[in-house]
């Protein structure tokens, strides 16, 4: 499954030409899309592989039309430059694009976040644009650190930065790694400064991982969630046995609703 890209998934079902890259750039931006959440892989080794490669066909069966994957971070388990490649592929097989974020899992050691920048270049604190709504990806780690952490100067400085080239209108979507929802176990200590800043944009759902477990808070006027691990050897602090992830619908007017999808046992 690692080997196989999302042409090859899309060639089988015959579908190549009706979600070609080129078609979808040419999509009415009023159109209604899905895109995927997932977090908290913690991919360790080669005895992952076949858990994971079973995960992205079954979030591809669920989402055949998600435009991306957006992973809200400890994409490894140990940090390793080969743990993240082998998530990159087998993920981007799904939905041929992933964006990530880090966890503090994807350090080697202390600060030491040198795999996980090597496979993902500048997938720290960055936006991108689709159809319409923005996205905003947010590094909320500090080293290795797993509790009473703080959100880093440069993550709050790079939105500082990049406010004004931000849309303050467009449908905003935010992830991150640790919960900022107001009372989440493992919030960060200094996440009220992170979040008064979104105040200054149209932020309609806020994903965080680390928590591996679904719960909904709010945090100031906004909405943070946390979801379940989709992890082969890791459990759930909510009791639930189920590993997966969320298939998101985004509609033109700024609405937003989501699904749990659960990995075959």
């Amino acid at each position: 499954m690692s080997n196989i890209t999302r042409r090859d998934l899309l060639r089988i079902g015959g579908l190549t030409l009706a979600l070609s890259p080129w078609l979808r750039a040419v999509e009415s931006s009023s159109d209604a899309f899905e895109f995927i959440v997932v977090n908290d892989t913690h991919y360790i080794d080669e005895m992952c592989k076949p858990w994971h490669s079973l995960a992205a066909s079954a979030m591809h069966a669920s989402a055949p039309e998600a435009r991306f994957c957006a992973h809200a971070g400890d994409v490894a388990d140990n940090g390793s430059e080969e743990a993240c490649a082998m998530v990159k592929e087998i993920y981007t097989a799904a939905t041929e694009r992933l964006y990530t974020v880090p966890g503090n899992h994807d350090y080697l050691s202390g600060d030491d976040r040198s795999g996980y920048d090597k496979v993902f270049p500048e997938r720290l604190n960055y936006a991108f644009q689709e159809m319409g709504w923005q996205f905003v990806a947010l590094n909320t780690t500090q080293g290795t650190q797993f509790d009473l952490t703080d959100i880093s100067p440069a993550t709050l400085a790079w939105l500082d930065q990049n406010m004004a080239k931000l849309d303050p209108k467009a449908p905003t979507f935010v992830f991150t790694h640790f919960p900022l929802g107001e009372g989440a176990v493992y919030r960060p200590r200094n996440a009220d400064a992170l979040v008064q800043r979104l105040l200054g944009l149209n932020v309609a759902w806020i994903h965080c991982g680390h928590w591996h477990g679904e719960s909904t808070r709010p945090a100031g006027r906004l909405t943070a969630t946390t979801s379940r691990c989709c992890a082969r050897l890791r459990d759930n602090r909510d009791g639930s046995p189920l590993k997966g992830w969320h298939v998101y619908r985004a509609e033109a007017d700024g609405k937003l609703s989501r699904k749990f999808v659960a990995r075959p046992a």
